[in-house]
């Protein structure tokens, strides 16, 4: 995962996405490189649009994000309804005792 971090700081940065840059960054941040994963990285992502991808993935995670946000405002809803029907039944109750 850290090689794709750097792959999007170089980015990010608008520097060249390749070997020696990628292999600086993960080794300042004190992690041993590895040339094999660098090579598969840099092929990988010669035919990608950066731009693109982060943003295809940035909607794709935005969608279920809200998905539970609005489950809780269902909930919250039915739960209001379920108070208003108790006092409604309860505000019943103490009408039928008076009429008895």
């Amino acid at each position: 995962m850290e090689y794709i971090y750097a792959a999007m700081i170089l980015h990010s940065a608008e520097k060249d996405i390749n070997e020696e840059n990628v292999k600086s960054i993960i080794e300042a941040a004190g992690i041993e490189a590895d040339d094999a994963r660098i090579k598969a990285l840099i092929a990988a992502l010669e035919d990608v649009d950066i731009d693109e991808a982060m943003e295809t993935t940035a909607m794709a995670a935005a969608a279920p994000a809200a998905a539970p946000a609005a489950a809780e405002v269902v909930e919250e809803e039915e739960e209001e309804e379920e108070e208003e029907e108790a006092s409604e039944e309860e505000a019943a109750a103490g009408l039928g005792a008076l009429f008895g």
